[in-house]
């Protein structure tokens, strides 16, 4: 399957899981891909052997609008083009509100709410261009709450209103805008619960699908919603969550 043939994606976060994923699953149906990460030597291993001559590093901070200029002007400048945005940088901050600091809150809501903020601004002239569109990584934390995560939930549902906003007022120009909202998913930022076997088998209850997700299943998602298979939809949060949200969280019968 190539349908994104002389397509240019950026993706942001590229370094490891579900960016990682989004990367390869584009460069496999025929894109060219920016990798955007603030972690330059993760992000070199994390593209040793893929196709170099469709691959552009670029390293930066997604919270600093700088960086989201500096990699739509690199896009365009190697590849001619930019047609597909995935939003996908974030961070996470563990704690209930009391127990959440200024400066932890800040910072997610800097990474996971103002990246996506400059990115989006920075690419939308050129998606314009090419009536392109911009997938982004929320959670179903931003459909509906967790316990002990106050400022990643808060970040991530700003995100999911993101895109319905920005979808509405994108449409008259024919850029789509969409989300996947993942929910526990290996990935670095989840090393630590996918340690836990307890914890999984709790999510193992409450997931028809199981648990915990592929970044790879994800992606897939991802790249569809970027398709033109998907040119009727826009401003759509899609759980890829294993039957989660349909399950309501109940456990099993």
């Amino acid at each position: 399957m190539t349908r994104f043939n002389d397509k240019t994606v950026l993706v942001t976060g590229a370094a490891s899981g579900i960016g990682l994923a989004a990367a390869r699953r584009f460069l496999d149906e025929g894109a060219r891909v920016v990798m955007l990460d603030i972690e330059d030597d993760k992000l070199k291993e994390a593209a040793a052997g893929l196709p170099q001559d469709r691959v552009l590093l670029h390293v930066g901070d997604t919270a600093d609008k700088a960086t989201a200029a500096a990699a739509v002007k690199a896009a365009v400048e190697r590849f001619g083009a930019l047609h597909i945005l995935v939003n996908n940088a974030g961070v996470a901050s563990e704690g209930d509100i009391m127990q959440t600091s200024e400066e932890d809150f800040d910072r997610v809501l800097a990474v996971n709410v103002a990246g996506y903020f400059h990115m989006a601004k920075a690419a939308m002239p050129e998606l314009v261009k090419t009536r392109g569109a911009i997938v982004m990584t929320s959670s179903v934390s931003g459909l509906g709450g967790d316990w002990n995560m106050f400022a990643y939930n808060t970040s991530k549902g700003a995100v999911s209103n993101m895109v319905r906003a920005m979808a509405m007022d994108a449409a008259k120009d024919g850029v789509r805008v969409n989300a996947v909202n993942p929910s526990f998913t290996k990935t670095g930022m989840t090393e630590d619960m996918v340690a836990d076997p307890e914890l999984v088998a709790k999510f193992r209850e409450r997931m028809p699908l199981g648990a915990p997700e592929d970044p790879a299943g994800v992606a897939a998602a991802m790249a569809f919603l970027a398709s033109d298979d998907a040119r009727l939809i826009t401003g759509v949060n899609l759980p890829v969550d294993a039957g989660l949200m349909a399950s309501n969280g109940q456990p099993p019968q």
